[in-house]
């Protein structure tokens, strides 16, 4: 398992944004040499935990919990050939492409080691909004990304410090639950069913999700009720 490249995105104006400035970081590209990886704030003041990284819609992105973006190359060239299209690293907004690592089959609260400093901690998936896919100019996108269910993961930040392309990627913890980024998306997505069951991955999940679970339990309990 490697982080194959490092992507970071310089504000760019789209027509397909709700910023009001209409700017947008998607555009990620690879960078070379080493890069800073710290905890960037709470969300809605702090961007991006990726040094050079910009974030433009503070409310929906960024800060604790959407401190860093992975995305597997795998799954990439699994949409290059859907797409029939390249896919190059950044893509996908994701500030870190990886290989060997099942990205969206990752534990909610695993833990990641990145070269020699950083430990990276597993909080959600991302859900696709409308610059994603104004970015990848794909028809119905956001539902097709959605009916995959293998969105990458959002991590946070645990220890600081420089990463580079070709470091190597450690698991060095497992949580004791089996709540998956991809179970925790479907959840949030498409079978609200499943909302209960996320909560025992409570304590490492990004705390937007584990609000809905909670609103979700409190109203129907845990019965199989339609999505």
């Amino acid at each position: 398992m490697k982080l194959l490249t490092v992507n970071v995105g310089r504000p760019k104006a789209v027509g397909y944004t709700d910023t009001p400035d209409g700017l947008t970081g998607i555009d990620k590209r690879p960078t070379d040499g080493p890069v800073r990886v710290m905890e960037p704030g709470p969300k809605g003041e702090g961007g991006s935990g990726v040094a050079g990284d910009t974030v433009c819609d503070r409310r929906h992105h960024g800060g604790t919990h959407q401190a860093v973006y992975a995305f597997a190359r795998e799954d990439l060239d699994f949409w290059e050939r859907e797409l029939g299209r390249p896919i190059p690293n950044g893509t996908f907004g994701e500030n870190l492409t990886t290989t060997g690592l099942d990205v969206s089959g990752a534990l909610i609260g695993e833990r990641w080691r990145i070269g020699e400093q950083v430990v990276l901690e597993v909080a959600s998936g991302r859900v696709p909004c409308r610059t994603f896919a104004g970015w990848l100019g794909e028809k119905g996108w956001v539902k097709r990304f959605t009916r995959q269910a293998e969105p990458g993961a959002y991590l946070r930040v645990v220890e600081p410090g420089e990463i580079r392309p070709g470091d190597p990627i450690e698991i060095v913890h497992r949580p004791d639950h089996e709540v998956t980024v991809s179970l925790a998306f479907r959840a949030e997505t498409t079978e609200r069913t499943l909302l209960p069951s996320v909560l025992a991955a409570a304590d490492a999940l990004d705390p937007g999700l584990v609000r809905k679970a909670r609103e979700y339990q409190e109203k129907y309990g845990d019965r199989q009720l339609p999505r």
